[in-house]
This record gives C-alpha cells, structure tokens and sequence, in this order.
C-alpha cells in the first residue's frame, strides 16, 4: 500500500504592491522523479506557477497537489505555498484595510492642514485634516485600502494616525502668544 509524504511547506513573501494589483510568481523546484525503470530517480527542475489574485491575505495557502518527490511505494508530498507580507515604507495591513501615521507639526495638528498620500497605485490623495488633532484621533479615508479578494472591485479603508511632533523650544514671546491664545 503507497503512503503519502507529509505535505511540504514554503513560504511566498510578497510586496503590498503584488497583494494589491495580483500578479504572477514563477517558483522552480527540484524534486526527485521516478525513471521509467521504477526503481531509479533522478533530479529534475520544475517550474511552479502562482497567480497571486488581488486581496489575497497573510497566510493564503496554494497548494500544489503531489509535486513532491517522487520513490517506490509513496505517493508524493503536496506543496504548499504560504502567502507572508513584506513589511512596506509606508503602510501596515489590517485585513482589507491600510494603516497610515502621519506625522504632523504640533501647529497643523491644531489649526488642521491637508495631508498628502502616495497611494499603491501611485495616485496622490490630499486629505483634508480640519478637526483638533489629538493622540487617540484617527481619520477613515473609505474605499482607498486594500482590494477585497472575493470582490476586487471593492476595496477596505485608510485608516490615518497622527504622530505629532512638539517642538523642541519656544521663544518666551511665543510661549505668551500660547498662553492667550490656549489658557484664556
């Protein structure tokens, strides 16, 4: 009676950019084939295809069914590969959405300001910030995160956070321009 080998597992790691558009990864394994003979094998190279669908999630598994090593008496492992996320400059994924922190001037963070994006796709978002900026504030930018894999036409949120940055002094004229502007 043939018995299967364990399943063999490898980890894809692929760029938001690949999750967000799809694209197609070519993988080349080595694997052992049987000859003809059924008793002898040699190595051979095999060229695995993924198409990686827009939306896919860390941890998607695409499996290969027997593609494994080949021997007398087995029935060849199935290849699984495991969707891992590189980590972005940019941006951090949370299920279909995308995280944003911006950093804003303590100045802007209270008169508000606009915020520039360079999105995956390359377009530049200008968000308007018009509410006080404090430290538990966030900003939902609907429909700019990441493509739903059941329905790519549909996409998840930004989700914007905000690290304000304190100046480092200020001049005791400022400081009075505060106090009445603030503590008044």
């Amino acid at each position: 009676m043939k018995k299967k080998d364990p399943p063999i597992e490898r980890d894809l790691y692929l760029s938001l950019e690949d999750l967000f558009y799809g694209c197609t990864k070519k993988i080349k394994i080595s694997r052992r084939v049987m000859n003809d003979d059924g008793h002898a094998s040699t190595i051979k190279d095999k060229i695995l295809t993924i198409d990686v669908q827009p939306g896919w999630k860390q941890g998607t598994r695409i499996t290969f069914p027997e593609e494994g090593d080949q021997g007398p008496n087995i029935i060849p492992a199935d290849i699984i590969f495991i969707v891992k996320e590189k980590l972005h400059p940019r941006f951090k994924r949370e299920e279909d959405n995308l995280i944003y922190v911006a950093r804003l001037p303590l100045g802007k963070a209270l008169i508000g300001c606009t915020v520039d994006i360079r999105t995956l796709d390359e377009r530049l978002l200008n968000i308007p910030i018009n509410d006080i900026v404090h430290p538990k504030y966030f900003k939902v930018v609907p429909g700019e995160g990441m493509p739903i894999s059941r329905d790519p036409s549909c996409k998840g949120d930004l989700i914007m956070y905000f690290d304000i940055i304190f100046p480092a002094r200020l001049t005791p004229a400022k400081k009075e321009l505060l106090r009445e502007a603030l503590l008044t």
